[in-house]
Formats: C-alpha cells, structure tokens, sequence
C-alpha cells in the first residue's frame, strides 16, 4: 500500500511538472483580446470586439513580432467609434490601436 501511494505521488509530481514544462509559449486569440480589452478599457467604453484567429508577423519600431489583429467598438457622445488593434501573441501587449 505504500509503494502504491510512493508511486502515485510521483507520478502526480512528474505530471505537473512536464505540464509546466509543455506550456504553449503564446496566449491564444480569446486571452489576447481579453488583456486587450482590460487596457482599452480604462479609457474608452468597449460594446463589441472582434479578433482574427491567424496570428501574423508585424514589424514596429525595427522588432518583429508575431500578433493578432483585431478590433473595438466604443461608445461615444457622438455615437459608436470603431479601433483597430494589434496585439503580441505572446504576452497580449497592446501594439497599435488607430481610430478607423
């Protein structure tokens, strides 16, 4: 009984860890445009959102960077105002954001 809980708890432990290890180096579409939106809205009213599923490389400031693209509606006195944006695969870094 005791070599079986020994063997398990191992077995949990190297479980853990090699899912730690396998952790996908970049963030996918939906948790890019979540932190997107966090940092937009401290600033605008955020009603709608939209996100490209295919990430692309984007040159800014002489770096290279693999992003989505994508964008928000926000509200205004004037009415709604559409943004585009792009954002780091990786860490969902807010790159560019222009009024359309």
């Amino acid at each position: 009984m005791k070599r079986v809980s020994i063997g398990l708890g191992i077995g949990l432990l190297i479980g853990v860890l090699a899912s730690k290890a396998c952790k996908p180096d970049k963030l996918s579409p939906e948790q890019v445009l979540k932190k997107v939106k966090a940092t937009v809205k401290q600033e605008y009213i955020i009603n709608g959102s939209w996100i490209h599923m295919q990430p692309e490389s984007v040159d800014r400031l002489g770096l290279t960077y693999t992003a989505y693209r994508g964008g928000l509606t926000s509200s205004t006195v004037d009415g709604p105002v559409q943004y585009e944006f792009i954002a780091d695969i990786k860490t969902g870094v807010l790159l560019d954001l222009t009024q359309v």
